[in-house]
């Protein structure tokens, strides 16, 4: 499974911007996808994950109200929408693939990760 991350860039703080997650393959569809991100000088942390179906989804404490997750085309491409951006968002963004189909906050939970999306947010 090959994952592409995109839709990264430069933006003030209090803007939105939504990241695209695209696997190569329908099996990704069967398995939880998550993002994670990794600020300079950081360890990556967990930001949101959903399930295989869609139906649940689980958020980090620092993002929770201001993104979404969400499964489309299929459950093969994940979204996340993020508004109200704060510098302290800035980060590169993953997203991850699941061994299975129900969705953790642990790095250990994914298997296949895409290559990364960088997003700057400005004050």
């Amino acid at each position: 499974v090959q994952l592409q991350a995109s839709g990264g860039g430069l933006v003030q703080a209090g803007d939105s911007l939504t990241l695209s997650c695209a696997a190569s393959r329908r099996t990704a569809s069967n398995n939880a996808v998550g993002w994670f991100r990794q600020a300079p000088g950081k360890e990556r942390e967990f930001v949101a994950c959903i399930d295989w179906r869609g139906g649940s989804t689980y958020y980090a404490d620092s993002v929770k109200g201001r993104f979404t997750i969400s499964r489309e085309n299929g459950k093969t491409t994940v979204l996340l929408q993020m508004s109200t951006l704060k510098p302290e968002d800035t980060a590169v963004y993953y997203c991850a693939v699941g061994k299975g189909p129900y969705g953790s906050s642990w790095p250990s939970a994914y298997v296949y990760w895409g290559q990364g999306t960088l997003v700057t947010v400005s004050s």
